[in-house]
């Protein structure tokens, strides 16, 4: 009996594992090439796993709502044409006696080729079998399928371009970086007196991966805050006289949003160790400038979408990229290339009309810049006849930063370089 195992797939950058919120398939089911099998759930994105193969479902050895490391069979599948020897039933992996004996006495696949990370479904054998495309050869063709699989699709594709002479551009494959196995999050303690009544609420699977990336980055970066006061008058009057024009012309609102952006890629322009990340006893400065704006969702919980190159961008693609990717996260239609790459992240306090914070850094990045709301306060104002009291906008911005690469005067003077932007905004 020829098999075919399916994995849990990597689902972005430093994510270790996933949370299957639903199958839409059960044991004994006939599947086609790219039938949807199951969603899962990460910190950063929902995805719905397509079948690599066609055949018919084995086993299923994760139910709903249990998490799976990276890597990790979640599905058996046994190829068309093959016949099964014994009929198999649904295995929970709470059942390890019983997984570990599905493992000796499934045979591995024939048809399908594994080779770093790769597999190949019958059909894209059997066509390249026939077009004589040698094993090293195909192993060098791109993929546009799943995760970068190589569909039939793809070989067909190729074969024609064999045929017009137009191959150049075929570059082999990346292969899969390992990923380091998941923290856990220690065990709470038993509450060992409570007079009161009480409730016991478990995380969701998103809320869950968050506490624990929450607590890696604690342990992971030397977290320092620091918070400067930022006089935004000039930026507040310039909205005021923008907002119709720009609601106009580009069909959606103008928010402040843009400008601190903005501010802040001309600042990690001026410090590069600010848009970098440390591995081991080395800085990586990134040459890329990809800003993650947090979102903060229905449910309570927070996405990182990125806006990758944020520095080619104008004022006007700044924040028609803000507006797509918020509406693309709070209705769950973020692609992966979304939520990735990034290299330095904006949270808003002031959404909920707070003043500041003190933000956890996104790793493997090295700094987050919190923005607080922005309110109307008294405020000494020096003129050429002297000192005035006059109403000013002011706002906080406060930066946490990984004091392994980021000093305190580095810190300090970065984020006093965002506010003299902003403090003399044109627009």
């Amino acid at each position: 009996m020829s098999t075919f195992e399916i994995k849990m797939p990597k689902l972005g950058e430093s994510i270790t594992e996933g949370t299957i919120v639903t199958w839409s398939v059960k044991v004994g089911d006939t599947i086609q090439e790219d039938q949807i099998l199951f969603e899962v759930t990460t910190a950063k994105v929902n995805a719905e796993v397509p079948s690599p193969v066609e055949g018919t479902v084995l086993e299923i050895l994760y139910k709903e709502g249990e998490t799976v490391e990276v890597g990790t069979v979640v599905v058996r599948v046994q190829l068309a044409g093959e016949e099964a020897s014994e009929p198999v039933v649904e295995s929970p992996a709470a059942e390890t006696a019983k997984v570990d004996t599905a493992q000796t006495t499934l045979e591995p696949s024939a048809p399908a080729v594994e080779k770093e990370d790769k597999w190949y479904s019958p059909a894209v054998l059997h066509t390249a079998k026939e077009a004589g495309i040698a094993p090293a050869e195909l192993d060098n063709l791109p993929g546009t399928g799943y995760l970068g699989r190589l569909s039939k699709k793809d070989v067909v594709n190729y074969i024609e371009q064999k045929k017009n002479g137009s191959t150049a551009g075929v570059v082999p494959q990346k292969r899969l970086v390992p990923v380091p196995p998941p923290m856990s999050l220690p065990a709470t303690p038993a509450v060992k007196s409570f007079s009161g009544e009480a409730e016991f609420v478990d995380m969701d699977p998103v809320a869950r991966i968050i506490a624990e990336r929450m607590v890696q980055s604690k342990k992971t970066s030397a977290h320092v805050t620091t918070v400067v006061e930022v006089d935004v008058t000039k930026l507040v009057n310039w909205r005021k006289r923008e907002k119709d024009a720009f609601q106009k012309q580009e069909g959606i609102s103008l928010t402040y949003m843009p400008a601190i952006v903005e501010a802040t890629t001309k600042a990690l322009k001026e410090f590069p160790k600010v848009n970098a990340s440390v591995e081991g006893t080395r800085f990586v400065l990134k040459k890329q400038i990809n800003m993650g704006i947090a979102v903060s969702l229905d449910d309570g919980n927070l996405i990182v979408p990125v806006i990758h190159n944020v520095d080619k961008l104008s004022l006007s693609g700044v924040a028609h990229s803000i507006d797509t990717l918020a509406i693309k996260a709070r209705s769950n239609k973020l692609k992966l290339e979304e939520i990735e790459g990034g290299t330095f992240t904006i949270t808003n306090f002031g959404t909920f009309r707070n003043l500041f914070g003190t933000p956890i850094i996104n790793q493997p990045e090295v700094a987050i810049l919190g923005v607080g709301f922005i309110e109307k306060k008294p405020a000494v104002i020096e003129t050429p006849e002297g000192d005035v009291i006059a109403i000013r906008h002011k706002m906080y911005l406060s930066l946490t930063y990984d004091h392994r690469i980021i000093n305190g005067a580095m810190g300090g003077a970065f984020v006093k370089r965002i506010a003299d932007y902003l403090e003399n905004w044109k627009g």
